[in-house]
């Protein structure tokens, strides 16, 4: 099993955020605005969502990739971090889900 993690997806995605748009394709995200960077996301969310209904599980797993990039895009854009969310998610494990 793999070892690479959303970490270091992360910090993959801040590597290549400094690069040219001439070579990396997230800096053309970048410099395409927050509201390319919440479209593209949507679209990967979708198509997530669609792969999961047609029960393939290799596609499923691809979109999702794609999808967890792209948030993670998304996410660099708004000046996120990663670590934000997880401390937020830690903080909602004290409760249950059916309370919020």
């Amino acid at each position: 099993m793999s070892r690479f993690t959303l970490a270091d997806l992360e910090q993959r995605v801040k590597e290549r955020a400094k690069a040219s748009a001439d070579v990396s394709y997230t800096r053309r995200l970048l410099d395409k605005g927050v509201a390319h960077c919440a479209k593209k996301f949507g679209e990967e969310a979708v198509e997530t969502a669609l792969a999961a209904l047609d029960e393939d599980r290799g596609r499923l797993i691809a979109e999702t990739a794609d999808t967890l990039y792209h948030l993670l895009v998304l996410l660099e854009a708004r000046g996120v971090t990663l670590a934000e969310v997880e401390a937020l998610l830690e903080t909602r494990t004290k409760k249950s889900g059916l309370d919020e």
